[in-house]
């Protein structure tokens, strides 16, 4: 029996704040899992040095669903974007060990490749329509088949999903939360606008998403998802707040634009209305927020049987192994949709080493047994913690909004 002997969290801001679980075996064997929570980072590493690492060692490393279970069910108080962030890191890391034991990468012992390569979907932003056009056609020529495109929205301060000209993208930027300003109103008069001129200049022959990110009631969601039709989205995302899963039918029933949500899920419950009612197209959960490669795998699976995709959280707040992780799984569930692929850093590239590339349109995970990645720990202490969260949004008259 190869026990786990050593459990360690490793936090380390490289561009963005990180939290890494690295769980050593009897044997000598490291596996790597992402426990990054964007803005509540020290809230997932206190709940693993003081609560989960105590309780993994000795165990077992090759019973991850036991574990799993233990984790989840053990607590009592189960669910929440804490403690799933948490097991998700057990549980990434334990398939990573599992890969290296038998000498194959963690898709080989999922079933095996379902496809050739994983659609992935890149973000072009811009200040203004004339900027974004130009960052689109950038984009296109790095070979990039779907292409989710932000502008700045007149009269808005800080619009989501914008980046400074030339710069990466970043929204948790500070030690105290940035506070920006929305008009709906201006909005639903600007997307279409901006995602016509897309269409307009580039035609039909890519994939063309859009992020709403949760600002827009059901019936304002159903208005931009109607105005939109003409250009044939290949999602709009997070169109309105999901916690009331039953409120997407009134969406559902205003337009035939697809519908992506997720991101912010942590588990199957979470989901299953708007999946098991069809009221979404795509579900966006990450491998790092809803539990790890164990429970993600039950989400999709049931998402299946329901004709929903997926197309998981890929931006930046989430490290190298989450992503490794998520092609990984990517690669071999039936019903995969698309991967979002933000990129990371160079200063992240300099402590997370991996094996996936991308080429055409396409990720391909590593062949590397495990998931093909590594931490150099070394880089990780070159970029100690600093405190950034990500912004909170207000509408005109003051009042705090969904950011």
């Amino acid at each position: 029996m190869s026990k786990i002997v050593d459990a360690k969290v490793i936090v380390t801001s490289p561009g963005r704040n990180y939290v890494t679980l690295k769980i050593t075996t009897s044997d000598g064997v490291i596996g790597w899992g992402d426990a990054t929570l964007n803005g509540r980072e020290l809230a997932v590493a206190s709940y693993l040095r003081d609560h989960l690492c105590p309780q993994l060692i000795g165990r077992d490393s090759q019973r991850i669903d036991d574990t799993w279970q233990y984790l989840y069910k053990g607590a009592y108080w189960r669910r929440g974007p804490v403690t799933m962030t948490a097991i998700a890191a057990v549980d990434v890391a334990l398939w990573d060990i599992k890969g290296k034991v038998a000498g194959m990468p963690v898709h080989q012992l999922l079933g095996g490749p379902a496809r050739d390569g994983v659609l992935a979907y890149c973000h072009a932003t811009g200040e203004d329509i004339p900027a974004l056009l130009d960052d689109v056609a950038a984009h296109l020529d790095q070979g990039f088949l779907a292409v989710r495109a932000q502008a700045s929205v007149p009269g808005v301060d800080k619009a989501y999903g914008v980046a400074a000209k030339g710069e990466f993208y970043e929204p948790a930027s500070s030690a105290v939360p940035e506070e920006g300003r929305w008009d709906g109103e201006s909005y639903l008069r600007h997307a279409p606008k901006v995602l016509g001129a897309v269409r307009e200049r580039f035609g039909f022959d890519f994939h063309l998403l859009h992020d709403v990110h949760h600002r827009l009631t059901p019936i304002e969601a159903g208005r931009l998802g109607k105005d939109l039709e003409e250009h044939r989205m290949f999602w709009i995302e997070d169109p309105s707040p999901a916690e009331d899963q039953s409120a997407f039918r009134l969406i559902r029933e205003h337009t035939t634009t697809p519908i992506a949500v997720g991101e912010v899920f942590n588990s199957i419950w979470d989901c299953q209305q708007l999946i098991t009612e069809r009221l979404i197209d795509y579900i966006r959960t990450s491998v790092s927020h809803a539990g790890g490669i164990t429970h993600l795998r039950r989400i999709f699976a049931l998402a299946e049987l329901y004709g929903v995709r997926t197309g998981s959280h890929g931006a930046g707040d989430l490290s190298p192994v989450s992503l490794s992780a998520a092609l990984n799984v990517d690669l071999v569930v039936p019903n995969f949709g698309i991967q979002e692929y933000m990129g990371h850093t160079e200063q992240t590239s300099e402590v997370f080493h991996s094996g996936y590339t991308f080429a055409d349109g396409y990720l391909h995970p590593s062949d590397e047994p495990g998931l093909g990645v590594w931490v150099d720990e070394a880089a990780a202490e070159r970029f100690p913690y600093e405190p950034r969260y990500l912004p909170v949004n207000r509408r005109r008259d003051g009042s705090v909004h969904d950011w």
